[in-house]
C-alpha cells in the first residue's frame, strides 16, 4: 500500500492543455495577411468573369440575330459563351491557389464523354435542329411533309418540331427524324399546279375532248393568269383515253383550285355527251337443262 502511494507521489501531474490557436485572433490576423490579398484577388477576378461572360453572351445574342439566325438558337448560343466563359475563370482562379487544373479538365472531359454517350439519341436531335435553324429547310407556318406526315409547322424547337395535321391533331416529331430522311416543302413556292387526271370514252373525238377540257380549265376561277393551264393527253388506257388537266394557281389557293377544276371537268364533257368510262363487271348465268 505504501508502494503504490509512492508511485502516485513519484507520476508527474499533466499540465493543463493549451487553447488551440484556430480560435484566437492573432491566428486569424496572420491568415489574413497571408491569404488576404489573394481572395480579394480572386474575388475580383470572379467578379470580372462573371460581367465579361455577361457581355460575351449578349455579344453573342446579337451577332447570331444579325446573321439572321434563329433566336432560339441565338439564345442557346448566348447561354453556351456564358458558360464557358464562367468555367474557364473558375479554372483561373483555382490555379491562383495553388490547385492543379489539369485534373480538373480531364474530369470535365471525361464527363462530358459519359454524358453524350448516355444522351446520344438526344445529342442527335439536338444536332439535328441546330442544322434545321440553321440551314432552315421550312419556316413556322410552312406546310411540310416529313417522315411521312402532313402538317403545318406550329414550332421548331432544339430538339423536335410540332406539326398541325390539316384534321386537327398535333404531332411531334424528334429532328434526328426530320433532317434525316426527305422533306417536301409544299408551301415554299407562291405557285403550285393542280393536276387533275380524268380518262374519256375511246368513241369521243380527241381534238373535241381537248376542246372541252380547255374550256373547262379556263373557267376555274382560281386559276394564275399568268401561267395559265395546260391539257395533256397522257396515254391509251385499258378502257379509256387519259388526260390530265393541269391549272396553276397560287399556292394558298390549290384545293380550292384542284376542286374547281374536277367540278368544271365533269359539267363540261357531260355538257359536250363525253362519256368517262368506268369498272363494269358483266356476270352471265348459265342454268342447267334438266
Amino acid at each position: 500500500m505504501q508502494h503504490f502511494f509512492s508511485l502516485l507521489q513519484e507520476t508527474p501531474m499533466p499540465e493543463a492543455q493549451e487553447a488551440s490557436p484556430f480560435f484566437s485572433v492573432e491566428h486569424w490576423m496572420e491568415v489574413l495577411r497571408d491569404r488576404g490579398p489573394s481572395v480579394l484577388l480572386a474575388l475580383l477576378a470572379l467578379f470580372v468573369t462573371f460581367r465579361v461572360a455577361r457581355i460575351a453572351s449578349n455579344l453573342t445574342v446579337r451577332a447570331s440575330e444579325r446573321a439572321k439566325v434563329d433566336r432560339t438558337l441565338a439564345l442557346f448560343f448566348g447561354k453556351l459563351v456564358r458558360w464557358l466563359v464562367v468555367v474557364l475563370g473558375l479554372l483561373v482562379v483555382l490555379g491562383m491557389f495553388g490547385i492543379e487544373t489539369a485534373s480538373f479538365a480531364v474530369v470535365l472531359g471525361a464527363a462530358g464523354f459519359a454524358i453524350g454517350m448516355a444522351l446520344q439519341g438526344t445529342l442527335g436531335n439536338f444536332a439535328s435542329g441546330v442544322m434545321l435553324l440553321v440551314f432552315r429547310p421550312f419556316r413556322v407556318g410552312d406546310v411540310v411533309n416529313v417522315g411521312g406526315i402532313t402538317g403545318k409547322v406550329l414550332e421548331i424547337g432544339l430538339f423536335s418540331t410540332q406539326l398541325d395535321t390539316p384534321d386537327g391533331r398535333r404531332i411531334i416529331v424528334p429532328n434526328g427524324s426530320v433532317y434525316g430522311s426527305t422533306i417536301e416543302n409544299v408551301t415554299h413556292n407562291p405557285k403550285r399546279r393542280a393536276d387533275v387526271a380524268v380518262g374519256v370514252d375511246y368513241a369521243a373525238d380527241l381534238d373535241r375532248t381537248r376542246e372541252v377540257l380547255e374550256k373547262a380549265a379556263a373557267s376555274v376561277p382560281q386559276r394564275d393568269p399568268e401561267l395559265g393551264h395546260q391539257v395533256v393527253c397522257t396515254g391509251l388506257g385499258a378502257s379509256s383515253v387519259d388526260w390530265v388537266v393541269r391549272v396553276w394557281c397560287r399556292t394558298e389557293d390549290y384545293w380550292p383550285c384542284k376542286e374547281a377544276t374536277t367540278v368544271a371537268i365533269k359539267k363540261e364533257l357531260d355538257a359536250a355527251g363525253i362519256g368517262i368510262p368506268f369498272p363494269q363487271l358483266d356476270v352471265h348465268l348459265d342454268q342447267a337443262v334438266s
